[in-house]
């Protein structure tokens, strides 16, 4: 009873948090708004701030790069005659794919405590004296948790999706989207592709971190500590992740490669680092925490 309600309270949130981002975004001061109605003569105005930023101000290569960037795609937007997509579906649907570290969060909560709880609560026993094989229950919570994962991830997109059509309107289905890639060349691809497939490259991060919560709920003995310590790696690895991009080593720390999100742009964390690269980390690191789940599971003791 109590896992179902945390299960629905979970749901339920995320479904406010969606909403209130959304509402949020929409009717917040952006800066293409700031000046002018005209968003040719906004954009104009950011190209001249930047410029001069560029020639008065130096923060380093990265923030050059980041300058240079933002001028090359509002230039693209006005010699093209291409409207800025924040204020589109869309465009609000790719500001809602940052909400995925919501669902990140929430779902490792549950894996974090899928195995754990059962020794917290005094229950692994009920459960393994039943004809089931350890393998069998293993299997069986693992793909729970992830199931619970994915119907957040379809929750999430489909909530974004509503809200975003009735905030903007069921239109703008072939606008394009204007991105730079690492060389500072901006580019144009359409942006429902690409919001697509930025929700499907996050949901790759998604389901890493998930396995590897659930391979640290099968290690502890406490749901407590499980859900800390899967949390705090979490956030604490995702963190870490621009000061390790300038070694070269760092390619294959696990969440240097899990935000697939990185080759959509062209700007890959690591100068070196390709998406066959990344998919065959993410691979690796994944069949580790599963062996490693499996190989705790199989010979822990249960009468501790």
């Amino acid at each position: 009873m109590y896992q179902r309600l945390r299960t629905w309270l979970l749901i339920l949130g995320l479904i406010l948090t969606t909403i209130g981002f959304l509402i949020a975004q929409t009717y917040s001061v952006k800066p293409s708004q700031v000046a002018s109605a005209d968003w040719k003569i906004n954009m104009q105005q950011q190209i001249q701030n930047d410029t001069q930023l560029l020639n008065n101000m130096n923060r380093g290569p990265d923030w050059k790069v980041r300058i240079t960037s933002r001028i090359n795609m509002n230039q693209y937007h006005i010699d093209h005659n291409i409207p800025p997509t924040e204020e589109t579906l869309w465009g609000n649907m790719l500001n809602a794919a940052d909400l995925m570290i919501v669902v990140s969060v929430m779902t490792v909560i549950i894996a974090a405590d899928s195995v754990a709880g059962e020794f917290t609560d005094g229950t692994i026993k009920l459960l393994l004296i039943r004809p089931a094989s350890r393998a069998k229950i293993l299997l069986s919570k693992y793909i729970s948790t992830f199931t619970f994962s994915i119907v957040l991830f379809v929750i999430l997109f489909i909530t974004a999706f509503l809200v975003s059509g009735i905030l903007h309107g069921f239109h703008d289905m072939s606008a394009p989207y204007i991105y730079a890639s690492s060389d500072t060349i901006a580019h144009e691809t359409n942006i429902v592709q690409h919001a697509i497939n930025t929700y499907l490259y996050q949901c790759i991060q998604m389901v890493m971190i998930v396995t590897m919560a659930f391979m640290i709920s099968t290690v502890s003995r406490s749901s407590s500590i499980a859900i800390a310590l899967s949390v705090g790696i979490m956030f604490a690895g995702t963190s870490i992740v621009g000061f390790l991009a300038q070694y070269n080593w760092a390619k294959f720390y696990l969440f240097e490669n899990t935000d697939l999100t990185q080759y959509l742009n062209g700007s890959p964390n690591i100068a070196s680092m390709t998406l066959p690269f990344s998919v065959t980390v993410i691979v690796v690191y994944f069949i580790i925490f599963n062996v490693l789940s499996w190989l705790v599971f199989r010979k822990k003791d249960v009468t501790a």
